[in-house]
């Protein structure tokens, strides 16, 4: 997606993004899916600033490729690639790993959000945004996803199980894949059977954002889970919709 880096970071006068991520983290691999090549040199250098290994590629069909040969810890995928686009490419990295997603989009058109967070991505941010958003984003995603549950034993509501230790759901003793997020939401929720819980609270507790989170995520990953654990997600009996407040599990 073509757009001048000046737009996308802001810099300093040495011409290195302002705002560089706080060094010292522990180090992890991103996959960096950006056609347009100013871009995606501004990402490499603002990510490597904060100590990730970055790889790039400029379609989908190389990240596919890329991320077959060696999986990555967290993909940055932009929406508007040639030939193949972001969705096509999230679908089909999706099917393979669970592995955070990062839609980058130049549109916050709600359709395009929802239809990326619908091809299975965590997350989004639209371009043009700074480092430092970006950078909380990235360490929020990467903190819960190597976080032990801690949890011992199984959540259950009606023909569902949910086995936290084991990132493990059934449903009438079948395995349903979910997506990391789509557990997270699952396991939160069958927590606290019966106890409304804010789109906050969940933008806290499932993606760890405390000030940036869009109540998009929460609703489309809701969605989602309802296709798996629901009879029928149009009318579900489990996951209910509190207007005005939230979600909540009935058990």
């Amino acid at each position: 997606m073509a757009a001048g880096p000046a737009t996308l970071w802001s810099t300093t006068r040495s011409g290195r993004p302002a705002g560089r991520f706080p060094q010292g983290r522990s180090v992890s691999t991103i996959l960096v899916v950006e056609d347009d090549e100013r871009i995606r040199s501004s990402m490499r250098l603002a990510l490597e600033g904060e100590g990730h290994d970055v790889v790039d590629v400029a379609s989908g069909e190389e990240a596919i490729d890329a991320f077959a040969r060696d999986p990555t810890d967290l993909v940055l995928l932009d929406l508007m690639l040639p030939g193949m686009d972001g969705f096509d490419t999230c679908r089909s990295i999706r099917r393979a790993s669970a592995v955070p997603v990062i839609m980058v989009t130049a549109r916050s058109d709600t359709h395009d959000v929802v239809a990326g967070l619908e091809a299975g991505a965590d997350d989004y941010v639209t371009k043009p945004f700074v480092a430092k958003e970006l950078g909380a984003r990235i360490r929020a995603l990467l903190r819960r996803t190597r976080a032990a549950d801690g949890d011992v034993g199984t959540l259950t509501f009606g023909d569902v199980e949910v086995v936290p230790d084991a990132g493990v759901v059934r449903r009438g003793g079948e395995e349903i894949h979910c997506t990391r997020t789509e557990f997270r939401l699952l396991t939160e929720l069958a927590r606290n059977p019966g106890r409304v819980l804010s789109r906050e609270h969940l933008l806290e507790q499932v993606w760890g954002y405390d000030y940036f989170g869009d109540g998009r995520l929460v609703d489309v990953h809701v969605r989602r889970l309802r296709t798996k654990v629901e009879a029928d997600p149009a009318n579900p009996r489990y996951i209910i919709t509190v207007r005005g407040m939230g979600y909540k599990l009935a058990a």
